[in-house]
């Protein structure tokens, strides 16, 4: 399908952006790599009258370190994460899940800012960004602040973006050295979004589990992360009832909709497959 006519419009400063939300208020959308809002254009399940692509704003892209965090810009693309040695040695579990995202071609033109910010729960990122403790910067026309991922998913398509802000960069802190890591995900086909996925990120001492979280992906309205689940873990080496007993605390706050990819009690029931194999195999990478 073709979609509505729109005037687009392409800033070239994250204050020409702001400005032009502001200015156009409801009627206009910001358009990072697209591959959410097109297709719903396409299908004229959104009609906006403005899109402002922000492709053209070469401060909202890169990846540098601020201290003892990664700073990565909304429009760095899954590809530049990808090509990234800084992401490859000190955050191995954002390279791995950009790995799964669609296919190389989407990962081309998809942006982070754009896979955690619009509050869709089938992107991979935010459940990842929630377990790694990462913080979203978002710019708006009262100024800048920070919003922890943990907070920032209200619902379906529902965030803490507040009229005429965009989400700019994405802070996360690094690792401690020696940390095991996981993404699992279980998906029908090549580029389709999880049925469900489970993130961990965890320490070992002495054989046992030191620290541990644990991000869960498409089994509820918005990410989750797991909390009793990653507490059932600590001070265990993972045995097979601790297994049992934290796949059954993170399946316990799920709430998947039926749909395609199967009914309520099987996606929950792989989602706790996924907690599972993670776990172990985060703790089979750890140091």
């Amino acid at each position: 399908m073709i979609p509505g006519s729109f005037s687009y419009h392409r800033p070239a400063s994250v204050a020409d952006a702001v400005k032009l939300l502001v200015d156009l208020g409801e009627d206009a959308r910001p358009l990072a790599g697209g591959h959410s809002l097109v297709p719903m254009m396409k299908l004229r399940l959104a009609t906006p009258a403005h899109l402002i692509d922000l492709h053209g704003i070469a401060a909202l892209k890169g990846i540098s370190r601020d201290g003892n965090n990664l700073v990565i810009g909304a429009m760095t693309t899954q590809h530049e994460l990808l090509a990234s040695d800084d992401v490859a040695k000190s955050m191995p579990i954002l390279h791995e899940a950009a790995l799964l995202i669609a296919d190389p071609q989407v990962r081309y033109r998809g942006t982070i800012g754009g896979n955690v910010a619009n509050g869709d729960p089938g992107n991979d990122m935010p459940a990842l960004m929630m377990t790694l403790g990462a913080t979203y910067r978002l710019e708006g026309p009262g100024g800048s602040r920070d919003v922890a991922a943990a907070d920032f998913y209200q619902g379906a398509y529902f965030t803490a973006l507040e009229p005429g802000e965009i989400l700019t960069s994405v802070l996360v802190p690094v690792p401690a050295a020696g940390h095991g890591y996981a993404y699992e995900k279980l998906k029908r086909k090549v580029g389709d979004y999880a049925t469900a996925a489970a993130a961990v990120v965890l320490t070992m001492a002495s054989g046992k589990v030191a620290t541990c979280a644990i991000g869960l992906t498409n089994v509820h309205e918005t990410p989750l992360l797991a909390a009793d689940a990653a507490k059932a873990v600590i001070g265990t080496s993972l045995d097979v009832a601790t297994l049992k007993k934290a796949a059954a605390a993170a399946e316990a706050i799920m709430a998947p909709a039926a749909d395609a990819r199967g009914p309520v009690e099987y996606r929950k029931h792989v989602g706790g497959i996924m907690v599972t194999r993670a776990l172990q195999r985060a703790a089979a990478v750890a140091k």
